[in-house]
């Protein structure tokens, strides 16, 4: 994944210690109920659409612009399905960061899936009961955007 400018100056300063970040990750739907997925040039593996917004940029908006610059799609967001504080990643270089994902249900309204930039190798869309594995962060997060339920938060977390 690319990493945003901001984050590379912060690094300069920051070195490798743990950097506390917003994410969004998208759950795209078509007409048909099919999930947009990209198979990300990092790892090979494929994943929902998501990404870093910039300083001061909206969660939703962010949502809607890595869509559209991963994909060529263009969505609206449809509703907030979960926030969920996730565990410290480290990444090859030594960077540590933790992120405080934010997902949104967003409904596909323009463009035609396509390789947008270098960020993915494939992209295509999905029906929901022949999803390549996604493993059990995608596959909870498109759960939860199928189901009518209130947006998802760990309830220990208010107590």
């Amino acid at each position: 994944m690319s990493t945003p400018d901001f984050i590379r100056d912060l690094r300069a300063s920051a070195g490798h210690q743990l950097l506390w970040l917003p994410g969004v990750t998208a759950v795209v739907l078509d007409d048909e109920g099919r999930v947009l997925l990209g198979r990300r040039s990092d790892n090979g593996r494929w994943s929902l659409i998501g990404g870093i917004p910039e300083p001061g940029e909206q969660p939703a908006a962010c949502a809607v612009r890595e869509v559209e610059e991963e994909t060529a799609v263009r969505c609206v967001v449809e509703r907030l399905v979960l926030v969920q504080a996730l565990k410290p990643v480290t990444y090859d270089n030594g960077d540590v960061c933790q992120f405080m994902d934010i997902t949104f249900r967003c409904r596909a309204v323009g463009g035609e899936a396509r390789v947008n930039d270098d960020e993915s190798l494939e992209v295509g869309w999905f029906a929901v009961d022949a999803l390549p594995e996604i493993g059990e962060f995608g596959q909870a997060r498109v759960k939860q955007a199928l189901s009518d339920a209130p947006a998802w938060f760990d309830p220990a977390a208010s107590l």
